[in-house]
């Protein structure tokens, strides 16, 4: 091959949609990059199409791509996660040379990411998983970005990332986050919290709609109002367009759509880290489960025509209930984002992991889709204490909360008297209470499994782990202690 200039400043693989985006926004930067795509039709198509005018260049083979960039070569892949990620890093590898970036920009599960970290680091390369979020707007016009891996490699990845991001108040919704596979796991958690998030606005229209009997369009204007006060954020905006959004008849286009949600396996992840972890993160995972339920929508069909249940309307103060639901809303978000930093703070303790939870809730503050004015709180609360045990321990919180929480236990109450389901906010409710009791029956429980199992228990007095013969059959031999 002739020589080939090193003209780019990075280069991106991965020509779908999320990828060509975030070329384009690099372009708009000032940064030059080269494209590339597996089937390399695509590039000329791209160049031809999208990029035409543009300073974008591309190439026709790994060996030419990896020539066309500046060194230390950055090399950012936007391909589906999983085993593509590792076939391409296999195929950029002989052309590249020690010090030089691979930066992983998909959904990838973080601990692929450790592996990849580690691996690469060992070769004498550097390695950066990186959460993108904001759709393909935002990859075009501002996405927020988590970066995380090789600590070495962010001086060089910085310029870029933090030019492209979303900006909040002039500040980049862009920051390094952690080692190996931080960057991933905070996406992956923040799309825990996404899920939460539309299951509990979900939860709000069925109760609104089921309960006071509500149009869309009633309900449009209410998601309206909400969006000018502490609810506002991206998915409030979003849900209110939807619920204004007329179908070619002049209906209501969302009550055409069947009540069947699909997922990519994000938020199942972060319940299984919190699983793993010991973490209550109880309200994704009823957000989890919530479109679990969904799917089985033939079942419930068939359900619903033999099991019964309660078919009142609510009699009380309409308005006043209204504002009870933007309540329980507001409260049931501060859990689960109080349960998505427990997770974070585990998991950094598990993997040595130095995560700063007011940069990340900056990141989350602008550009992705959970972004809303209520992540400026986050971020205030960890700025004035780094080492904040828990969101609720935060005056701001604890006072939102406890103003919340009458209107937030009429919702829960009524629902479970009108037999309309309200999983999330119910799980947080109960959390909430569960975690401000000092005492819970959990002695009684403990003292259960040491009954069959002889697991033994700790006594309040001493502390010291016994065992009680319970039965006067049974032996004084304990069972050990053992993780499943």
């Amino acid at each position: 091959m002739s020589a080939v200039a090193a003209v780019a400043d990075i280069g991106l693989i991965g020509l779908a949609v999320m990828g060509q985006n975030l070329i384009l926004n690099m372009n708009d930067n000032g940064f030059t990059v080269c494209a590339y795509n597996r089937t390399v039709s695509k590039v000329d198509h791209f160049l031809a199409n999208e990029a035409k005018g543009t300073n974008i260049v591309g190439a026709h083979s790994i060996e030419e791509f990896c020539k066309k960039l500046k060194r230390p070569r950055k090399v950012m892949m936007l391909v589906k996660a999983g085993q593509a990620v590792d076939d391409f890093i296999d195929q950029v590898l002989p052309f590249l040379e020690k010090g030089d970036i691979i930066i992983d920009g998909g959904n990838s599960h973080f601990p692929d990411t450790i592996r990849r970290t580690k691996e690469l680091e060992a070769k004498g390369f550097l390695f950066v998983g990186c959460g993108v979020s904001g759709g393909e707007e935002g990859a075009r016009y501002g996405p927020s970005m988590m970066p995380g891996g090789s600590k070495d490699a962010w001086p060089h990845v910085k310029p870029i990332f933090q030019a492209i991001a979303a900006k909040v108040d002039g500040e980049p919704c862009c920051d390094w986050v952690g080692e190996t596979g931080a960057g991933h796991y905070v996406k992956m958690v923040h799309n825990g919290i996404e899920y939460g998030d539309m299951q509990m606005i979900c939860e709000a229209y069925h109760i609104l709609k089921e309960a006071l009997g509500l149009t869309a369009d009633e309900l449009g204007d209410i998601f309206t109002e909400w969006n000018q006060g502490e609810l506002d954020s991206y998915l409030i905006e979003i849900t209110r367009d939807i619920l204004k959004f007329k179908d070619t008849d002049g209906s209501p286009l969302v009550e055409h759509i069947k009540d069947t949600a699909g997922q990519k396996g994000t938020g199942k992840w972060t319940v299984v880290s919190a699983l793993d972890n010991g973490m209550p993160v109880t309200l994704i995972g009823e957000a989890v489960f919530a479109r679990c339920l969904s799917a089985i929508k033939d079942e419930r069909v068939r359900a619903s025509s033999i099991l019964s249940g309660p078919n009142a309307k609510f009699t009380g103060d309409k308005k006043q209930f209204i504002h009870d639901v933007s309540k329980a809303l507001y409260a049931s978000k501060i859990i689960s984002y109080a349960q998505g930093f427990m997770l974070m703070r585990e998991a950094a303790k598990e993997n040595g992991w130095h995560l700063n939870n007011a940069g990340i809730a900056l990141m989350w503050r602008g550009g992705c889709i959970i972004r809303s004015v209520f992540l400026g709180d986050i971020k205030t609360a960890y700025t004035k204490n780094p080492e904040l045990e828990n969101l609720l321990f935060d005056p701001f919180f604890t006072k939102a909360v406890t103003e919340a929480t009458q209107g937030w236990r009429n919702v829960v109450s009524q629902g479970a008297l009108l037999g309309v389901p309200t999983p999330a906010m119910s799980s947080a409710l109960a959390f909430f209470d569960g975690y401000r009791h000092a005492v819970l029956p959990a002695n009684l429980l403990q003292a259960q499994r040491d009954y069959f199992g002889a697991h033994t228990y700790q006594r309040l007095d001493n502390e010291s782990w016994v065992h009680t013969n319970w039965t006067g059959r049974g032996g004084n031999v304990a069972s050990t202690t053992y993780l499943a």
